[in-house]
């Protein structure tokens, strides 16, 4: 094939060649989906439903909550069908939804996941000055310019990769369509070097965000070693650790993914790889959260009882 236009499909990478072990495969999907689709969705009743959790942390995990949803709903739906009918295609332009979708989302919940700790950084570090730093106003610009950047980031490499000619067949070694690995088909010198140069801006805002990510944990650790009650240090951490488990799981697995050394290379590695940044952290960042925070555990349980005993009433304020 000589050029893009040629292609009407792209061929994804199967989990394995045994109908038992993909029938497996869309089964231990299943389970991963509605899994993440109740946590998520009991984080986002949570939210909008209990005035305790109308506050700035509160409206970045409802954010949260929805880019997990959308990395989900964009990858897993796919490999789930392909499993249960045995085939490995995906359209063209299903092809570059898929991409666009996901990294969008996935885009969008690293600077979401920034401004978390933002947030966190001045509860404990400049508590006298909450209010004002982090009003309704200023939550819902960055929340906006989060997501926003992240439909830029998704619109700009996109639509330079499906641009390019590409002539080294259809074949993806990857189980959802992933720009990196579309790019290993071109046969566009210069296009794939201004997708070199767009990955090099976005990793340069990356790695501006783990920067400062890195530093705000510094100054938070500082502060609260700095609390004289163990009391006081304990409800602190608990604040921030599960912000900081989030961030450990999606930096680790998608840097591994990424940054591993050729020597290990595989195709069944890059396969778990692949699931293990692309599927299990939008699976388990709700899970962190609502284990992790005591007002988010109180308002589940509140809103459980109410569904138990039959009070179905909603009240939601304004943040």
């Amino acid at each position: 094939m000589s050029k893009s236009s040629s292609l009407t499909q792209f061929l994804l990478l199967a989990f394995s060649d045994r109908w038992e072990l993909q029938l497996l495969h869309f089964w231990l999907f299943l389970a991963i989906s509605l899994a993440a689709l109740l946590a998520n969705g009991l984080i986002l009743s949570a939210v909008a439903c209990d005035h305790h959790l109308h506050t700035p942390m509160g409206f970045f995990l409802l954010n949260l909550s929805l880019t997990d949803l959308g990395c989900i709903c964009t990858t897993v739906p796919k490999a789930m069908h392909n499993s249960l009918q045995n085939t490995t295609t995906i359209s063209y332009m299903g092809c570059a939804a898929q991409a666009f979708l996901f990294l969008f989302f996935i885009s969008a919940e690293y600077f979401l996941l920034t401004i978390m700790c933002y947030d966190r950084y001045v509860a404990i570090c400049k508590p006298l000055h909450y209010g004002t730093l982090l009003g309704s106003r200023a939550c819902a610009h960055m929340a906006a310019a989060a997501w926003v950047t992240g439909f830029l980031i998704a619109l700009l490499h996109t639509a330079n990769t499906f641009s390019l000619p590409l002539c080294q067949g259809n074949a993806l070694g990857q189980f959802f369509c992933e720009i990196p690995h579309i790019l290993k088909l071109t046969c566009s010198h210069s296009g794939y070097l201004r997708e070199l140069g767009l990955v090099g801006i976005g990793a340069c805002l990356g790695f501006g965000c783990f920067v400062f990510i890195v530093f705000s944990y510094v100054q938070i650790f500082r502060a609260v070693l700095r609390i004289p009650s163990q009391q006081g240090r304990h409800k602190a951490f608990s604040t921030c650790l599960p912000h900081l488990a989030v961030v450990s799981i999606v930096i680790s697995t998608s840097f591994f993914a990424y940054l591993k050394p050729p020597s290990i290379f595989s195709p069944s590695l890059d396969l778990v790889l692949s699931v293990l940044y692309s599927v299990v952290p939008p699976a388990l960042n709700a899970f962190i959260y609502s284990l992790r925070n005591q007002e988010l555990k109180d308002a589940l349980r509140k809103m459980m009882t109410r569904c138990f005993s039959g009070e179905t009433r909603c009240r939601v304020s304004a943040m």
